[in-house]
Parts: structure tokens; C-alpha cells; sequence
């Protein structure tokens, strides 16, 4: 049997990321952080990317919602709290004055994180109808 509270929990997770990566892009851009070494560009195709997974979620997680018996105000909710603590952990970890490498560094991190949540995601939602 699926757990539906597991599943709802590991997408909004999932989408709490994708959100937190486009506002951390956002943040460290207007900090300065990101202007070194040509970074800008592709950190700003990093968020784009994110918006658009951010959709692709959002529409999957409509769907399944239906087909599936999920709580979409539960996953928003997971996804709000995941959200928030990645803001909190940038923030740990660049501290006061952060630097260029600080920032990357933090980004790699975080991307990491993000595709282990996937992993775990994938996981958990083998035996649902719904393989996207």
C-alpha cells in the first residue's frame, strides 16, 4: 500500500527546492555574488530551469491529486516548510560576509540535496498509477 502522507510530504518537498533554488539565485545575484567569472548567465538558466520544473510539479502534482488521492494543500504546505529551511540553511552557511565561492559552494549543496530528494521521491512513489 502507498503511504499517501510519505508521497505528499517527499513533493513538496521536492517543489520547496525547486522554489528555494529560483529565490537563492535571486538573493545572491542582488548581493553581487553571483557577477564573477561569467556565473550570472548560467546561474540565471539554473533558475529558469527550476521555474520550470517548479511547473511541471505543480501540473503533475493537479493530476495526481485526482487520480491518486492526494492532498494538494499538504503538499503546498511541505513545500512552504522546505522552502523556508533552505533559506535559513543559505543563510547559515554564507553567514555575514559571504563570498563568490561561499555561494557556489552553497549551490552545489543544495543542487545536491535536491537530487537526492528526487531519488527518494522515485522511491517512494513506485507503486503509484500515476509513473511521471
Amino acid at each position: 500500500m502507498v503511504e499517501i502522507e510519505k508521497i505528499e510530504e517527499q513533493i513538496g518537498e521536492v517543489l520547496g527546492l525547486e522554489i528555494a533554488a529560483q529565490k537563492a539565485v535571486e538573493e545572491l545575484s542582488s548581493k553581487g555574488l553571483l557577477d564573477k567569472r561569467g556565473l550570472k548567465g548560467k546561474l540565471q538558466a539554473m533558475k529558469s530551469e527550476a521555474a520550470g520544473h517548479q511547473k511541471k510539479i505543480e501540473k503533475l502534482m493537479q493530476r495526481i491529486s485526482e487520480s491518486e488521492g492526494l492532498n494538494q494543500d499538504s503538499i503546498r504546505q511541505h513545500a512552504e516548510e522546505a522552502s523556508q529551511k533552505a533559506t535559513q540553511m543559505m543563510q547559515t552557511y554564507l553567514g555575514e560576509d559571504p563570498d563568490t565561492l561561499d555561494a557556489l559552494e552553497f549551490l552545489c549543496l543544495a543542487e545536491g540535496g535536491e537530487v537526492t530528494h528526487y531519488e527518494v521521491l522515485s522511491e517512494v512513489a513506485k507503486e503509484l498509477k500515476e509513473k511521471n
